[in-house]
């Protein structure tokens, strides 16, 4: 039995996962509910959940700022959201797990089997990258999911990105490699504001390590580890004219 927390300012919010909860999954304990982050932090502490359901746009306390008030992060976190995309970004891009509202059964089975398979909360890492970017911020590290865990890179360390199917091979400044189980259209979505470019429906790559354009029907650019890159011809025109603005 897994005993949860749910933390929203919306009344109709809280009674809609509740029973959702409660009617679908008998593995899920509805210990506590709270409508004032203000009041959350004593309540996490007093019933020790083993995962919370957490708001992020709330009044006087948003969700990244009370789990910022945590020395340890003891639980899993499941966060909750309306259509805000930094606060989507800042999700995805540490690789934490989140729920859309109005949320389906379907999508939160999905987030209670990751929460069951997994045997550790959340990092303060990931808490920190997931503030800064719904601060509108940029960080300058940034964690992806691998296979056997997840991998921290420094976001000007990244060359290139290649489509693996439905996974995507990052290809790093000291020459290693890391297989993320992650598309390449999330990556896309997470490192356009960080001068990344997509020139081929395949290929994304850091505009900061490209050392060379050769002219062509599209083009190739030369990376700084000497990869030679072929730009699709319907990206040539937007990748010169994103370039010159560098």
């Amino acid at each position: 039995m897994l005993k949860c927390i749910l933390i929203d300012d919306e009344s109709h919010c809280v009674k809609t996962l509740t029973n959702l909860l409660e009617t679908n999954f008998p593995e899920i304990s509805v210990v506590a509910s709270c409508l004032d982050s203000t009041k959350a932090y004593d309540l996490i502490q007093l019933h020790k959940p083993d995962v919370i359901f957490l708001d992020i746009e709330m009044p006087l306390l948003n969700g990244f700022d009370l789990l910022a008030k945590f020395d340890h992060l003891f639980f899993e976190v499941i966060f909750t959201t309306a259509y805000d995309t930094y606060a989507i970004k800042a999700i995805k891009c540490s690789a934490l797990d989140y729920l859309l509202k109005p949320i389906g059964k379907e999508d939160l089975t999905a987030a209670i089997e990751k929460i069951k398979s997994r045997q550790n909360s959340i990092s303060k890492t990931q808490l920190q990258m997931a503030t800064a970017v719904h601060n509108k911020q940029l960080p300058d590290t940034i964690a992806m999911p691998t296979a056997d865990g997840l991998n921290f890179a420094s976001v000007n360390d990244i060359v290139y990105c290649m489509a693996d199917g439905s996974y995507t091979r990052m290809f790093m400044l000291d020459k290693s490699e890391v297989l993320l189980s992650k598309s390449l259209g999330d990556l896309d979505e997470l490192l356009s504001d960080n001068n990344f470019f997509r020139i081929h429906h395949s290929t994304l790559i850091n505009l900061k390590q490209v050392k060379k354009y050769i002219r062509g029907d599209g083009g190739d650019v030369i990376m700084s580890n000497g990869t030679s890159l072929q730009v699709a011809r319907t990206r040539k025109n937007d990748f010169l004219n994103v370039f010159t603005r560098l």
